[in-house]
């Protein structure tokens, strides 16, 4: 490739996102796993290019809700030549059950890799409901 010199192709797909920047980036659904341990589940998720401050998990109403915003890395002093990945944004929800204490669910990233841990929760205990009269 020494000899070789790079030429500019036109842009076309992916590379005309760079071009207008009041395009809304696009969006993907990160892979999961999900393992179950005894006490615990345990979701990886794989958000590339995601750090803590790029990530957002919410739960609401047994929905638990992962997204993170990616900003682009293209530098601003360098043209496009050729673009085989594409940055955009990630979401993706679940339903969680009441086996999962919702309360107590835990999150950390590292190298674009999400862990959520989902702390399964206690059997519900039988108990006795007093009859009052009246």
């Amino acid at each position: 490739m020494a000899n070789q010199t790079m030429q500019r192709r036109p842009e076309t797909g992916a590379d005309e996102s760079a071009k207008d920047s009041s395009r809304q980036p696009r969006v993907y659904v990160p892979r999961v796993d999900i393992l179950e341990g005894e006490k615990e589940f345990l979701l990886i998720a794989d958000i590339p290019g995601a750090d803590e401050n790029a990530i957002g998990i919410s739960l609401e109403r047994s929905v638990l809700k992962l997204s993170a915003r990616i900003p682009s890395h293209d530098p601003r002093d360098h043209a496009v030549l050729h673009r085989e990945y594409d940055a955009g944004d990630f979401e993706r929800s679940f339903t969680l059950s009441e086996v999962v204490e919702q309360d107590k669910i835990q999150a950390n990233v590292k190298d674009g890799v999400l862990r959520l841990i989902l702390p399964k929760a206690a059997p519900a205990q039988a108990k006795r409901i007093a009859v009052r009269a009246g």
